[in-house]
């Protein structure tokens, strides 16, 4: 099996995901605003996705290993291109919403597939090494999709979605034609398809890292608050168009990859997670005021980049100090972050979307409380060394 070959397959395969992913964000309140739909129905938009991807992920992975990694990958590419096509042709807020429903259903898909696939085929060794080829692929689509989204939609909204349904139709063709099965026959399982456990997500938040579990919630619900929400604010605040909001989205996604590429690891090994987690939750305090100020385009661009700035250190601390405090069960308790920022992912939007529409100003002033409350019970908390064995799974 030519490993590096397959990476590369993988790897494009992921830029191309993300690349749509990022095209739609910076066009979906211009699309909302078209059809006259409001602020929450634009925070259901987005929670829906992440609601989808949090119930559907864990199938998927069990699914891939009764079946292979390969026909579960090309399922989830084919849901993308078709989430894509539909959205580009809705005339209604519910097409809209099905589309999306359907998005977050199929393409959760492809994620567990491809991690899978290299733990498949690579060694320990080479695993970590290939997983973060992906990362790197990844944070390339998040970066050029909002530029190239933003750009494209100026002469029609719809363009952007039909040429990502392009793409990720050409690599579905690449991964067809080119990528194997990684999972051989004899190595296949019945594994127990696994659902989101409510009750154990409950218990973890009661035990010793159940305040690292929250703060993974507020890493998420403070990020998509923002991200779900400010088109719609720029373009009503300032009528901005979609070539505007776009390279704001592309200084969001450099500020975060670089960040957390080369910031994060200096300064944990300087200062220790809890300080970063600290500093971080009142930077994000800050950003969400300073964001509020701004007024010209460029004033924009700084305080948006100081923003998620504090927020990307913010998540990777958090996960970090996680996993330390975790004695046994590493993989439990990074799941349950994951699980965690993941209803972070949901509520954020939908919170986000209902107070814009009360007031445009009404989600950063809600977001920049929260995360106040965050930094105060850190200053309590986060300091003890408190270990834990996780005993309770994620899912069932």
């Amino acid at each position: 099996m030519n490993n590096r070959r397959n990476l590369t397959i993988l790897a494009v395969t992921m830029t191309v995901i993300m690349l749509g992913f990022g095209m739609v964000m910076p066009i979906m309140p211009f699309y909302i605003d078209k059809l006259g739909a409001t602020g929450s129905d634009l925070g259901w938009l987005v929670a829906v996705y992440s609601l989808m991807q949090l119930i559907f992920a864990p199938i998927w992975g069990s699914v891939s290993d009764r079946v292979g990694r390969k026909p579960v990958l090309m399922l989830g590419i084919v849901g993308y291109a078709i989430f894509l096509i539909l959205f580009g042709l809705a005339t209604r807020f519910w097409m809209l919403f099905v589309a999306r429903s359907l998005a977050g259903i199929l393409s959760s898909a492809t994620y567990p597939s491809m991690m899978a696939f290299i733990s498949d085929s690579s060694t320990p060794e080479e695993r970590s090494g290939g997983m973060g080829k992906l990362g790197a692929a990844m944070g390339l689509g998040v970066i050029l999709g909002p530029g190239l989204g933003g750009w494209l939609a100026g002469d029609s909204l719809s363009l952007p979605f039909f040429i990502a349904a392009g793409l990720a139709l050409l690599t579905l063709a690449l991964v067809a034609v080119f990528l194997p099965e990684s999972l051989l026959p004899s190595a296949r399982r019945q594994t127990k398809v696994r659902t989101v456990d409510v009750k154990a997500l409950w218990s973890a938040l009661r035990s010793p890292i159940g305040i690292l579990l929250g703060m993974a919630f507020l890493v998420s619900f403070g990020l998509t608050s923002f991200e779900g929400i400010f088109g719609l604010y720029a373009l009503q605040k300032f009528a901005y168009d979609t070539e505007q909001v776009g390279t704001i989205m592309v200084v969001v996604g450099l500020v975060s990859t670089a960040v957390q590429g080369t910031l994060i690891g200096p300064m944990t090994k300087r200062w220790g997670e809890p300080f970063v987690i600290k500093l971080s939750l009142l930077g994000s305090v800050i950003g969400f005021w300073v964001m509020l100020s701004a007024t010209t385009f460029a004033t924009i661009l700084l305080t948006t980049g100081f923003f998620v700035l504090t927020v990307a250190l913010l998540r990777p601390a958090v996960a970090s100090l996680t996993s330390q405090r975790a004695t046994t069960g590493q993989g439990v308790v990074l799941g349950l972050n994951n699980s965690f920022m993941s209803l972070g992912r949901i509520i954020g939007p939908l919170s986000a979307g209902y107070l814009f529409d009360v007031n445009y100003n009404l989600p950063f002033l809600s977001g920049s409380a929260i995360m106040l409350v965050g930094f105060f019970v850190s200053l309590v908390w986060v300091n003890q060394d408190t270990n834990t064995d996780p005993v309770m799974p994620t899912a069932k």
